[in-house]
């Protein structure tokens, strides 16, 4: 029997596997250039005529209820939101919004607190203003409300001159209300109805297009303090002259109003890198809504008002506000790395980036935006100092704390308060809003002009050259971090944390010390919300597990 020949393929054969073969290479590569939705978006700003720019300031306010019933008084400040006839770039931008200092124990309260807002249209605005008593996270008590509507703006126009409206009660807290309605009872000269007094005032026309309005200034600051999250991530805040060597466990939270407009092209939204992440953001359905609160939360606690929290204002960018910055990041102290997030109204949010406080699942930009829909930029900074101000890094001779050892300065020596002497290096490296990476020489031009005399190099979180960098931040701190002793933060706490809260932090702190990746209740019950897939398998395999140990003793 002779052996079968060998045959070539018939044409057609052929064509089918060239024809299979071209239709499998184009969906890998469809299925390798899929990308999730979000990131950049190239949603341009909706034409408009340039504005007016408008100084509001809110002075005073009197009468107001007695929210604490310990001292007969309150703690108040004020949040305004503002809004225009201008369309919205997209309906889930923010409000336009300014919070007030708080003024502590006082009924007849005075911030005299300015907020100068650019390319206000001829058509007007409606204010509203809210009066509200500090206290614990999300339990603000409402004090009443002041609405302020105008309905055309140019610069013929008289403005408001210290003018005192009617807080309106309906929105106030009854209890407050209800202690202010008996000390009027029992006391003389104290009556019911309180005011709030501010100003509105046209300073010319906007120099620049119009179709958004925006806060030009002044930069106010605050820092927020939180020593029971300090112990947990292991952040620790600066050294001081009576103690040297020592630090104490203090975990900070910064804001800075930097001043307007942010390019028009720095506009980003979240990423769709997983199935919940669009339904978190947009609060809908259950799973939605409690991730979206308890990231809401989260971000109150962390950037929580009480009593440790710190306030500031400066006039305009300056190099007083560059030593403000540089020094609520503490210099070149202790090789420090920062998570940041910047809004579309130029507010920088900012803390040290460390062990995971929060929901490990989900990034820390989406805390630090508190679950916002578009923002401008987000990603990590540091700070190096330089051995010779003003000077290349790249240039020969020039050294750069870290990685080098460079004199006049820490470990050894206080930072030198000039500037010059310092690089902010910052990036795009945000999984959460995936900054478009061509576009930071925009971001690099808009720090410059708020951060005078400070040298910025702005790197893509892909560049090799950062992650050497980063690396000798990282080991910076563990150099400098071996050389002190360490001790809990022995202030006072405002009591801002519940006996929950930190019951919670004890069972992250223990896992942390013991080095295992141990979840408190609140994480673990938002990962099943998140996944229930993945959760359910690992129940399966626990459950299987338990079952196989508890057979394995038996007789």
């Amino acid at each position: 029997m002779k052996p079968p020949e060998d045959r070539a393929a018939p044409d057609g054969d052929d064509d089918n596997d060239d024809r299979n073969g071209g239709q499998k290479e184009k969906k890998e590569k469809k299925k390798e250039g899929k990308q999730p939705r979000g990131g950049f978006s190239d949603t341009p700003i909706p034409a408009a005529e340039p504005g007016y720019t408008l100084r509001i300031t809110f002075i005073r306010a009197t009468n107001l209820p007695m929210a604490d019933l310990s001292s007969l008084s309150s703690d108040p400040f004020v949040r305004a939101e503002f809004k225009t006839s201008l369309p919205m770039r997209h309906k889930e931008d923010p409000i336009l919004s300014f919070r007030t200092p708080t003024i502590r124990r006082n009924v007849n309260p005075e911030w005299n607190a300015a907020w100068v807002i650019a390319n206000v249209p001829s058509s007007g605005f409606r204010m509203k203003a809210r009066i509200l008593d500090e206290d614990q996270v999300d339990h603000d008590d409402r004090l009443g409300s002041v609405h302020v509507y105008v309905d055309h703006v140019d610069e013929s126009w008289e403005g408001i001159c210290e003018k005192a409206f009617k807080i309106r009660k309906r929105s106030g807290s009854k209890r407050a209300y209800l202690v202010r309605g008996c000390a009027v009872m029992f006391r003389r000269g104290v009556e019911m109805s309180g005011e709030l007094t501010l100003s509105v005032e046209v300073l010319g026309r906007t120099e620049d297009k119009g179709g958004r309005v925006y806060t030009i200034g002044p930069n106010y600051w605050s820092k927020h303090y939180s020593p029971l999250i300090g112990k947990l991530t292991g952040t620790k805040g600066p050294e001081n002259e009576e103690n040297r060597g020592v630090e104490k466990f203090n975990f900070q939270a910064n804001q800075i109003q930097l001043s307007g407009p942010v390019p028009d092209e720095m506009y980003h939204r979240y990423v769709e890198f997983k199935p919940f992440v669009e339904r978190m953001f947009l609060r809908t359905g259950l799973r939605g809504r409690i991730l979206n609160r308890a990231l809401h939360y989260q971000h109150a606690r962390i950037y929580n008002y009480d009593r440790m929290t710190e306030y500031g204002c400066i006039p305009e960018p300056s190099r007083d506000l560059t030593l403000k910055f540089l020094e609520m990041v503490h210099f070149d102290q202790g090789g420090r790395i920062f998570t940041y997030v910047l809004t579309l109204d130029g507010l920088l949010r900012f803390t040290e980036t460390g062990k995971e406080f929060g929901i490990d699942l989900l990034s820390k930009h989406t805390m630090h935006s508190a679950v916002a829909a578009y923002i401008a930029w987000s990603g990590e900074f540091f700070v190096r100092r330089l051995e010779k101000p003003g000077k290349d890094p790249k240039s020969p001779g020039q050294k750069t704390h870290p990685p080098d050892e460079v004199e006049g300065g820490p470990p050894v020596k206080e930072p030198p308060k000039d500037p010059a002497h310092y690089e902010l290096v910052i990036d795009n490296d945000s999984g959460t809003y995936r900054p478009k990476k061509s576009l930071l020489p925009l971001l690099t031009s808009f720090l410059t002009r708020n951060f005078p005399d400070l040298r910025i190099l702005s790197l893509p979180c892909d560049d090799p050259e950062l992650s050497k960098m980063k690396e000798e931040q990282r080991e910076l701190k563990k150099a400098e971090g071996d050389r002190r002793t360490f001790i809990a933060y022995d202030g006072s706490s405002s009591g801002s944390i519940s006996s929950s809260d930190i019951e919670e932090l004890d069972i992250r702190a223990a896992g942390a010390d013991s080095g295992a990746a141990r979840e408190g209740p609140l994480e673990r019950g938002l990962r099943v919300l998140a996944e229930p897939g993945d959760a359910a398998k690992e129940w399966v395999a626990e459950h299987r597990g338990r079952k196989s140990r508890d057979g394995s003793q038996g007789p």
